[in-house]
């Protein structure tokens, strides 16, 4: 399992601003090792962002996105206390889910 997804939420004149950090190392699957042995693709297909069980943003990545990828965002609405979830699975069946609070 990776490390937690940073999350920060900021709520100011009607917006909320959602910053991310995924940790993740999207391999696209043409990089060779030392060995000269080709690495395995491994990277995010998907993301979504909800806030309170409101889907605010869906994506869907490709091995063309660099490891450890940032979001930076924004959507109309949210008030400081309120809860913000990402949730990533990427081509090998893995998952991850964090929350964090509008600050």
């Amino acid at each position: 399992m990776s490390n937690p997804t940073r999350i920060r939420a900021t709520a100011k004149d009607g917006y909320t601003e959602v910053r991310v950090l995924m940790s993740h190392v999207m391999e696209n699957g043409q990089r060779k090792d030392a060995g000269g042995v080709v690495v395995p693709a491994h990277f995010i297909t998907e993301v979504s962002v909800t806030h309170n069980e409101r889907v605010v943003l869906a994506a869907q990545f490709g091995p063309s996105v660099s490891a450890n990828p940032y979001l930076a965002f924004r959507f109309q609405g949210g008030a400081s206390g309120d809860r913000i979830a990402v949730r990533w699975t990427d081509n090998g069946g893995d998952s991850r889910s964090d929350e964090a609070r509008i600050g």
